[in-house]
């Protein structure tokens, strides 16, 4: 399989190294101050008739190229925000003369008395490339107001569970990246991030199922890239966003976000503030069977109330500065401080197979933990020449801490509840501490008509945990050896990667190949009644991708794409410790957790550039999940606790279809329907049984937006999930209806919204889990009906852009870090 990848990669860059030479028009687009102005658009135009040809952006240093032009007469128009529209002289392409520069062409602002007028044409919400989906946020009339995770609900293939877990088509395991780097969040806290992030800031949302070989490749399912806008104005300019929600308990979120500007230097800063109050009613019957002969011997029931309040502060500061027109650095900083408290009280019924209680078990989980994260990122981006030859490098330090005090206390009572038979006092001390290092750097030139990439990345990650527990009596406490250890881990990632991508006519060619190999290592440390252990491994993989689109007449736009990605454990999930949920259920590590491999393969076509139809089919080995397993008492019996940790269970299938279709319905109203049928099957060992699972899912996403005079918008959307299977779970349908009113105000510098987020109260999820000797039910219901209110207010005023800040080069290790998860 491997081979029959790399024959296909040199082939194609074969095919395209033999291709002939065609006309070709260039040019550069500057201010009346000889600036050069970036990402403006040129429209090449046939003359006898203005029918477009193509589109291209100008780069970094104002330069335009169109490649492959067939002989004619053609036009160049030139256009961007602020400046007045130019059309070039008629340009002759023919044999004779196949190539012409166009030398610097020079757009004049617009007057202020033109500031009013408004433009008509705009970007479409959805537009297709060759090898990603891309959404333009500001395309959405309702997205004024709204927050980064409400425009991911509504974007095509992805979808948010009641935990605000992300998942694309279906599939976890996603990467989630801003402006090319992680988020350096845990699922809790990058779910508070989203929320508290104005859509305003957004840009664009990049969605690949498979992305290119440049990018790490990590994420089955794919990656997210949320772009946000870039500074583009003189000056002191920056927003302000504020939020108050209400559910059973309240949350708020602010942020400040400023920038200024002035010569050749950009200095910026935004900080922010989210306080979360939430809840969980988790619901559980278990019912225990002989192994024999499969009689029920017990009944458990239980009953957790949980409580979550969490306070989080982020800030970020950064500068660029322009060492000459072709060469920029950067530097930029991060911060982020979460204190979380978590309560939970648990009232547990162990009954006899007939129903009657035995006995019933109360218990008090409290957790007291903080997490800070620092960052610092120093970038350089230097450009040789106006043919797109650039070489851009990026050194960054990221280092984790965390502290947790938990204190459990246990308590079986006679089932009157008069009487204590057994009481247990537990104290835990976790603290985790991890320093994650990458170099990264990447070189791109035109060459044969298209572009080409390499580049080259390193990591380093060192982690260590420790869990000291204690045993508290009247006379004082005492080292449970029995739970105490120490674990440290460290991994080393080299990667190369090629890419090369072009356009013959009709067809579009991207393929590539990247190298990455991993060393790691991990010590798990003993104690007086444990001994030492340890393991280390080492592998390298080749992940190819190949991208095809071909554009069969106006209508019709066809795409297929195909490649191999890699998810690897996150750091804690190798931590071998126990961690105590309840007194019947306890989550561990896996220090054996292998990574898993995916095969992915995707067909697409998209009709008149509305209706899109994708098939998709992938296949996953040492696919890692959560599993289930009962405890093992001293005597070898079964116990009653639940031990949930990540385990690789074999193989999982994956083939679906997906259909997405927007409609203007009258000229205010405009809806987007979006539904995927995806079939998912597992197969292979877990805990020394069998399994094979196997479910159809339909997920439906409609989002209807209103647009009325005066400032006025609205919108009406929602979703359901039927029956599905992740793994040893089967979850039951659920979906919400959500709805909410803008209006924009202060001359259109503010917005003011009003919503509220699962209106009937029916994202409850419900489910089934039957393992080894075991069979339970459950039932998890969170705080999900919340109304909010918010404001956003922007200043400042739209101006020529500087270069892109380059990104991090931490895009897969930080990603792994998993904060404030219970």
């Amino acid at each position: 399989m491997r081979k029959a990848w790399i024959l296909t990669a040199v082939v194609l860059i074969a095919a395209m190294a033999g291709q002939a030479q065609d006309g070709k028009i260039t040019g550069r687009v500057e201010d009346p101050s000889k600036n050069a102005l970036e990402a403006f658009t040129a429209t090449l135009v046939r003359a006898k008739d203005s029918g477009m040809v193509k589109v291209e952006l100008s780069d970094k240093t104002g330069s335009f190229q169109f490649t492959k032009v067939q002989n004619g007469t053609y036009l160049i128009s030139l256009t961007g925000a602020g400046y007045t529209k130019r059309f070039s002289s008629p340009i002759n392409i023919s044999s004779e003369m196949p190539s012409h520069n166009l030398g610097n062409m020079v757009l004049t602002p617009q007057s202020k008395e033109l500031k009013e007028i408004s433009v008509v044409a705009r970007k479409p919400f959805i537009e297709q490339k060759i090898d990603k989906m891309i959404v333009n946020v500001d395309a959405a009339v309702t997205n004024a107001g709204t927050n980064i995770l409400e425009v991911l609900e509504k974007s095509p293939g992805i979808t948010i569970d009641g935990d605000g877990k992300i998942s694309l088509k279906g599939k976890q395991q996603v990467l989630v990246m801003m402006d090319g780097k992680p988020t350096y969040l845990g699922q809790t806290e990058l779910t508070n991030l989203l929320k508290s992030m104005p859509s305003s800031a957004v840009e664009q949302i990049e969605i690949m199922t498979n992305p290119s070989a440049k990018y790490d490749a990590a994420g089955n399912s794919g990656i997210i890239n949320i772009k946000t806008k870039k500074n583009k104005q003189y000056g002191f300019n920056g927003s302000v966003n504020t939020n108050y929600s209400q559910g059973k308990y309240w949350r708020t979120s602010d942020n400040v976000n400023l920038n200024y500007r002035n010569g050749k230097l950009n200095v910026f800063a935004n900080g922010g503030y989210s306080k979360w109050n939430s809840f969980q009613n988790l619901d559980i019957k278990r019912t225990f069977r002989d192994p024999a002969n499969k009689q029920v011997n017990a009944i458990f029931e239980q009953q957790s109330r949980m409580r979550n309040i969490e306070d989080n502060y982020n800030m970020k500061l950064g500068a660029d500065y322009m060492i000459s027109k072709k060469t920029t650095i950067g530097v930029v900083t991060t911060g982020l401080i979460n204190p979380e408290q978590f309560h939970s009280t648990n009232k547990s019924y162990l009954m006899d197979p007939d129903g009657q209680t035995d006995s019933i078990v109360i218990a008090t989980n409290k957790n007291l933990n903080t997490w800070k994260n620092a960052t610092v990122n120093l970038n350089l981006r230097h450009q040789f020449d106006s043919t797109g030859r650039e070489i851009t490098a990026d050194l960054d330090y990221a280092t984790y801490a965390s502290t947790t005090n938990q204190q459990f206390l246990s308590s079986t009572l006679t089932p009157d509840m008069n009487t204590t038979l057994n009481d247990q006092k537990l104290r835990g001390d976790l603290p985790v501490h991890i320093d994650i290092y990458t170099a990264k750097m990447d070189y791109n030139q035109n060459v044969l008509k298209g572009k080409f990439e390499t580049g080259l990345k390193t990591s380093y990650v060192s982690t260590r945990n420790a869990a000291n527990y204690y045993q508290v009596k009247d006379q004082g406490e005492s080292v449970d050896y029995n739970k105490t250890n120490m674990f440290d881990y460290v991994e080393n990632i080299h990667a190369a990667y090629i890419n090369y991508n072009r356009q013959f006519k009709k067809i579009g060619i991207q393929t590539g190949l990247r190298y990455e190999y991993t060393q790691m290592k991990g010590d798990q440390y003993g104690n007086p009644q444990r001994q030492d252990s340890s393991f280390s491994r080492s592998y390298g993989n080749l992940f190819p991708t190949v991208f095809i689109s071909y554009k069969a007449g106006k209508n019709h736009q066809w795409g297929l794409n195909a490649g191999r990605r890699i998810d690897r454990p996150a750091y804690q999930d190798l931590n071998p410790f126990l961690f105590f949920i309840d007194p019947y259920t306890y989550q561990a590590g896996n220090p054996f957790l292998r990574p898993q491999f995916t095969n992915n393969v995707e067909l697409s076509h998209t009709f008149k550039g509305f209706l899109t139809t994708t098939l998709n089919y992938s296949k996953t080995k040492d696919f890692h999940t959560e599993t289930f397993e009962q405890e093992k008492l001293p005597n070898g019996d079964d116990g009653y606790a639940t031990i949930v940790r990540k385990g690789n269970i074999g193989k999982r299938d994956n083939a679906g279809i997906a259909v997405s279709v927007q409609v203007p319905v009258k000229k205010w109203w405009s809806a987007m329907v979006y539904s995927n049928l995806s079939y998912s099957k597992f197969r292979g060992p877990v805990n020394g049984e069998m399994i094979d699972v196997s479910a159809t899912t339909l997920m439906l996403n409609v989002n209807n937006q209103f647009k009325f005079e005066k400032g006025w918008s609205a919108e009406l959307s929602g979703f359901y999930r039927s029956k599905g299977a992740e793994g040893q779970i089967i979850i039951n349908p659920f979906g919400q209806v959500s709805a909410g009113v803008a209006k924009q105000i202060i001359k259109g510098k503010g917005t003011l919204k009003f919503n509220v987020r699962d209106i009937f109260y029916t994202q409850i999820v419900k489910g089934s889990i039957n393992f080894q000797n075991t069979e339970a039910e459950f039932t998890n219901t969170r705080d999900s009906r919340v109304a909010t209110v918010s404001f956003t207010y922007r200043f400042g005023k739209p101006m020529k852009g500087m270069p892109q800040r380059r990104t991090s080069g931490s895009k897969d290790e930080q990603s792994r870090v998993k904060m404030g998860e219970n």
